[in-house]
């Protein structure tokens, strides 16, 4: 058994122990205070993991390997930070996601449910990553972007702004979707402003359909064209919305 790289020490942060190191690894001497932990099972006695300054690793969550935890970031539940990993800033990972790889999740980005960011991917501002949804690859999620549901963004995707991605939506590639202008790839498309709200409406393909997102409405690009003819009549929202719906159809090809 190899010899323990820290120790706990008791805190002011109630149930939260302190963490000492006992030897010098990495970049942390020996005597050095880290982060908080619930107990042993949340930092790896091996490797080079360490949790830094007020960070917060704390339930079932686990940090291992080489991943750094710092600033005032929190891993919490049954979260994992594994591999080269890094979370920090004031970053939360909780429920059962998972940041691997050389991921960085960082500022007051959240990453939850059964989330997984791994590859090189960046999750960082307040961008958001929950659900099922999965950022891999050199793919960014930025600002106040939000990936949820069963939604993939990889290759050299960036989402920003206030993009919204979700439902079985794939952005790959170097697709760029910024909140603000119209940018699509072959299978994704968000547009705004539009309609009475003023907001944007995301269009992606799932099997052999267009799928809307649109506020609290989710259906099929025809199952929206309907309900816009039976909520706006003939008025000008009709026309920006199934005007949108024609070009969109002629993007997708459909």
């Amino acid at each position: 058994m190899s010899e323990k790289k820290y120790e706990l020490i008791l805190s002011d942060k109630e149930g939260l122990f302190r963490i000492r190191a006992l030897r010098d690894f990495a970049n942390v001497k020996v005597g050095d205070v880290g982060g908080y932990v619930s107990g042993e099972h949340n930092l790896s006695q091996n490797d080079f993991c360490w949790i830094h300054h007020d960070a917060r690793v704390s339930d079932e969550a686990q940090v291992y390997n080489n991943a750094r935890v710092s600033g005032y970031a929190i891993i919490s539940d049954f979260a994992r930070v594994y591999g080269n990993a890094r979370v920090f800033g004031s970053a939360h990972v909780y429920g059962d996601a998972q940041v691997s790889g050389n991921a960085h999740v960082f500022g007051d980005a959240k990453v939850y449910g059964n989330a997984h960011v791994s590859g090189n991917a960046q999750v960082y501002n307040y961008a958001q990553v929950y659900d099922s949804a999965l950022v891999s690859d050199n793919a960014q999620v930025s600002d106040d972007a939000k990936v949820f549901d069963n939604a993939r963004v990889y290759g050299s995707a960036i989402v920003s702004g206030n993009a919204l991605v979700s439902d079985h939506a794939r952005v790959s590639g170097f697709a760029r979707i910024y909140s603000g202008t119209i940018q699509y790839t072959t299978d994704y498309m968000l547009i705004g402003p539009i309609g009475s709200r003023e907001a944007y409406t995301t269009f992606f393909k799932d099997a052999d359909n267009i799928m809307v997102s649109c506020g609290c409405y989710k259906g099929t690009i025809q199952e929206f064209e309907d309900k816009v003819k039976e909520t706006y009549q003939d008025n000008k929202y009709a026309k920006q919305y199934l005007s949108t719906i024609n070009y969109v159809k002629a993007m997708f090809k459909i």
